[in-house]
């Protein structure tokens, strides 16, 4: 019997939305998966912790956004985005993959500080899920999670932040723990 792929959501406003694909990752990796992790926001300029440490592991992952919306132009986002939606749209069709992580997927479609419905159509992203391959499982992260993929979701957890060292003691964000 083939294995149904199965597509998780992390969403909220609390930390640990990409820690937990992460531990998806890492538990699939120990199975003998073959692991992709695709970051939206996330620049290649910088370096990130989960970055290093899951192409030690030999995942492949690959940063295709410019970082936070306000530090760069809306243009530069878009371009971007668009790269991002073409690359990603091809990997949502490669059979020989077991688990794809989209993680900030839900971050780049709540965008609304200027237009991204031609670069990243809503549409087209629910519509290429739905017809994926059926073993590929597919985590998705990201605050401000769509109804749309909310609702093609087999799992979804919302991450509250109950407290926060951000807000509470105003500490910046910690090497090895935010990035």
């Amino acid at each position: 019997m083939a294995r149904q792929g199965m597509v998780l959501v992390y969403t909220g406003e609390g930390k640990g939305k990409t820690t937990a694909s992460l531990g998806v990752t890492l538990r699939a990796i120990g199975r003998g998966m073959k692991v992709k992790y695709f970051q939206f926001i996330k620049s290649p300029e910088r370096t990130y912790g989960e970055q290093i440490a899951l192409r030690k592991l030999g995942v492949e992952t690959v940063q295709l956004g410019v970082g936070f919306t306000w530090t760069k132009t809306p243009e530069a986002h878009r371009e971007a985005l668009a790269k991002a939606w073409k690359l990603v749209k091809k990997e949502l069709q490669d059979d020989t993959t077991d688990v794809l992580v989209l993680d900030e997927l839900n971050n780049a479609l709540a965008i609304t500080r200027f237009p991204i419905d031609d670069v990243l159509p809503l549409p087209e992203v629910v519509e290429a899920i739905q017809n994926r391959p059926n073993s590929m499982h597919l985590v998705i992260t990201g605050r401000s999670a769509h109804p749309s993929i909310l609702a093609l979701a087999d799992l979804v957890s919302t991450i509250e932040a109950t407290k926060h060292y951000y807000a509470e003691q105003d500490v910046q964000a910690l090497k090895g723990l935010e990035f």
